[in-house]
Formats: structure tokens, C-alpha cells, sequence
């Protein structure tokens, strides 16, 4: 499992650096050069739309969707559970028919491509919907688990501190 959490968060972020980069890359080709980079807008947005069903994946199985937990932190475990429980089933019943819908966009891309290369579309869009169908998957396996009461948690990172606030 741990290797496929790896796989999947490598897809995401080496997606992320190349839009950073076909940016920055464009930016700096325009100015010292007055040209563009073929495709860079549609190749970053295709490229950014990648990125963030893969991020998606992992954030719904981790719970760590940005949230204001105000009745949540107030509950005892048992009610927090709970909470979690249906949190995750409303994720789980928005990611599926999501997943569903990018395969029919999917098979209904025919032969359109990028403006300048006339790269298929069908290629990105592809790969975003196996990120999806990632998210929906593992959207069903985090609620089986908080049901049987094994939620899973992103592993700390060495210099996180118990109780510390980030950025203090």
C-alpha cells in the first residue's frame, strides 16, 4: 500500500513542478526571445488538471481536506467517527459518478488535440481519469476502513512536533 501512496503522490507533484516549469519556462522564453512555447497554456492546464485528481486521491484517503472541524473537535471519539463516517460517504458519493463522468469525457474527446502541437487530448485526459477513479476507489476503501475503525493518517513528518501549530 505505502508504495502505491508513493506512486500516486509522485504523479501529482511531478505533474505540479512540470506546470511550474512549462510556466516559468514560457515566461522566460517570451521575454528573452518574444516567442512562446507551443502549447504551454493548454499543456498546463491539462497538466494541472492531472495533478489535482491525483492529489484528490490522496487527500480523500487521508482525510486531509481542508475543513473547519467546529462540531468535530468538540465530539468525543465515538462521535468524531461518525462524523467521519459520513463525511467520507458524501466524498465517496461525489467521486464516483465524478470518476464516471472524466471516462465519458474521455471517450467523447474523438480526435481533438492541443491548439499548436494537435497533441490528443484524450492522453491527459486519460491519465485524469485514472487519477479519479483513484480518488473514488480509495474514497470506498477509507470509509471500509473508519468503519471497521482503522482510519488512516498521513505519517508525521520527522520535524513535526505533537501539538505544535505549522508556522510557528
Amino acid at each position: 500500500m505505502k508504495r502505491l501512496f508513493s506512486a500516486i503522490e509522485t504523479v501529482a507533484a511531478l505533474t505540479l513542478l512540470l506546470v511550474a516549469v512549462l510556466t516559468a519556462g514560457n515566461v522566460l522564453v517570451r521575454y528573452a526571445f518574444s516567442t512562446q512555447i507551443p502549447d504551454w497554456f493548454d499543456g498546463s492546464q491539462m497538466l494541472q488538471g492531472i495533478a489535482m485528481f491525483w492529489g484528490i486521491a490522496l487527500a480523500t484517503y487521508y482525510g486531509t481536506h481542508i475543513g473547519v472541524d467546529i462540531v468535530w473537535e468538540h465530539l468525543k471519539p465515538a462521535g468524531q467517527r461518525r462524523v467521519d463516517l459520513v463525511a467520507t460517504a458524501v466524498t465517496a458519493a461525489f467521486m464516483i459518478p465524478l470518476a464516471w463522468m472524466v471516462w465519458v469525457k474521455v471517450a467523447g474527446t474523438g480526435s481533438q488535440g492541443t491548439m499548436d502541437l494537435r497533441l490528443p487530448l484524450q492522453w491527459f485526459y486519460s491519465v485524469a481519469a485514472v487519477g479519479a477513479t483513484v480518488a473514488a476507489v480509495l474514497a470506498l476503501v477509507r470509509l471500509v476502513h473508519l468503519w471497521q475503525g482503522r482510519a488512516a493518517a498521513p505519517e508525521p513528518l520527522e520535524e513535526d512536533v505533537p501539538g505544535a501549530a505549522h508556522g510557528s
